[in-house]
């Protein structure tokens, strides 16, 4: 018989653990792309004035398709195949295909988003942020494991505070809420990935400044 006495504080530790590893699978990087294009449906529908609803939702459906669900069936594949030892990628070696396939599929968004037209066009500045987050995260992969999240939430969060800018709209709360998920999702894996101090920040602060010069480079 198991005699083993858990004491508030163990249940809170696994309770806010808990939680950190359900908020770093809502916000894993593979669905910011995702997030941010709901998000340009829901607060700039005029945007999209030129295709039907119908339309919408396979463009919807498209950006999921390329940049989620393709780059975690590769991540899948390779741990099946044996090329890495499981699917969270929690070293270096195994970060580097994953990197390269999903660099491929934002450079693809990006080219695709240079071309339609009946779509919001600061979708060119975040696509094109988010492949260049990929190239520097590989780069950097070489010495450190950037962390993943600090760059997706970095770039995420960043990218609406641009597209408010862009538009002119004031977007206190939404900015506030953009900001306030960032901190959470990397206090989150402070709590529950083995990223140090640097690989967190560093991962954030590539995400941020990627953005920043895309939306330069593109405006």
């Amino acid at each position: 018989m198991d005699q083993t006495i858990h004491t508030p504080i163990e249940k809170g530790n696994k309770l806010l653990k808990g939680v950190a590893s359900f908020v770093s699978y809502l916000f894993h990087p593979i669905f910011i792309p995702t997030y941010v294009f709901l998000f340009l449906m829901w607060q700039f529908p005029y945007e999209f004035a030129g295709i039907t609803e119908w339309q919408l939702k396979m463009r919807l459906f498209g950006v999921f398709w390329l940049t989620a669900f393709f780059p975690a069936f590769a991540v899948f594949l390779l741990w099946r195949l044996g090329f890495s030892n499981s699917i969270f990628l929690r070293t270096q070696k195994e970060r580097i295909v994953p990197y390269v396939i999903s660099m491929f599929f934002y450079w693809w968004m990006y080219y695709l988003s240079r071309n339609f037209q009946d779509q919001p066009i600061v979708l060119k500045f975040f696509f094109m942020g988010i492949f260049l987050a990929t190239v520097f995260g590989l780069i950097l992969n070489n010495y450190f494991k950037i962390s993943l999240h600090g760059m997706g939430v970095g770039g995420g969060s960043t990218a609406i505070i641009f597209i408010a800018f862009h538009y002119g709209v004031a977007m206190g709360g939404m900015i506030s809420l953009a900001i306030l998920l960032t901190g959470l999702v990397c206090t989150a894996r402070f709590l529950v990935s083995d990223h140090t101090n640097k690989e967190i920040y560093t991962g954030l602060l590539v995400g941020i400044f990627c953005q920043i010069f895309a939306y330069w480079f593109v405006f």
